[in-house]
């Protein structure tokens, strides 16, 4: 029988900005490639994107931080609008000594990562979003998921995550009740007062008019059954990102987790793209499974 790969060694600390403590987790990769920078959804430990991370080709060097209010990054005092999130990110990588990085948001990260590329542009080489919108103004998702997820009681109890992840998550945990449970079972909640924090944080941003502006090569990776986010966000964005690319896969808002074996293949091809090939009209391509 053959013996599983090593994985590449994972660096886990904390560090402290202007006061405001993060726990960061780094991937080393072997220098040939660009880091990539991953950014969470809302509530949620970086822990939760380690099966992405591990089917990542291991030459990436990838690094994770829990948000402020997630994890083991403990609530700012008062909640920080996302200008403020992104120079935070911005000071995190400083401190690594990171100069430019690939970044990919999933989710609420999604929005942190528009706002990350637009406003440190020579900082963000390629720009990676999933399972993301504009924010404030967006197609809503289904009210009965949103509902569902304006508390953080799913992360306080495992067996309610295991309940409803289906019905707000959509994809393969509708079928697959192990893979809700395995999710319930590795993301926790910081602290309720971060959760808060973190809803707060986005109430009224929206990147729909400056989208246009955005000038790195960008992936749109979209699950066709995402109750939270519906794919005509991605379509959207997808029109008003100039150098974008959109991949529409058959899962759900999880699907950077569910899908991972599928879903890394496609960022890594993406990635290791020469940046010149991946500007102009060849990039609006729609892929889907």
């Amino acid at each position: 029988m053959a013996s599983e790969p090593t994985r590449p060694p994972v660096e886990t600390r904390t560090i402290t900005i202007r006061g405001q403590r993060l726990r960061v987790a780094i991937r080393k990769g072997n220098g040939t490639r660009t880091p990539l920078l991953l950014m969470n959804g809302i509530g949620v430990n970086l822990e939760v994107l380690q099966p992405f991370v591990d089917a990542l080709d291991p030459a990436i060097e990838v690094i994770r931080f829990d948000v402020p209010g997630t994890g083991g990054s403990p609530a700012p005092l008062i909640p920080y609008r996302p200008s403020t999130h992104a120079r935070l990110v911005a000071q995190m990588l400083d401190q690594f000594g990171y100069q430019q990085v690939d970044v990919l948001g999933i989710s609420w990260g999604g929005g942190l990562a528009q706002q990350f590329a637009f406003q440190y542009p020579d900082r963000c080489r390629k720009l990676i979003l999933v399972s993301t919108g504009t924010g404030a103004l967006m197609v809503p998702g289904q009210p009965s998921a949103l509902l569902k997820i304006a508390i953080p009681q799913r992360y306080q109890d495992p067996a309610h995550m295991a309940r409803i992840a289906g019905e707000i998550y959509g994809g393969k945990v509708r079928k697959q009740p192990t893979l809700a449970r395995e999710f319930a079972h590795i993301a926790y909640v910081g602290s309720v007062p971060g959760y808060f924090s973190q809803m707060l944080s986005a109430a009224g941003w929206t990147s729909i008019f400056w989208l246009h502006k955005l000038r790195q090569p960008t992936l749109i990776l979209h699950g066709d059954d995402d109750p939270l986010v519906p794919s005509v966000n991605a379509k959207i964005m997808h029109r008003l990102i100039p150098h974008s690319k959109l991949y529409l896969f058959h899962d759900g808002h999880l699907g950077l987790g569910t899908s991972a074996q599928e879903l890394a293949p496609v960022v890594d091809q993406f990635l290791s793209a020469p940046v010149s090939s991946l500007t102009g009209d060849t990039m609006r391509v729609t892929k889907r499974l």
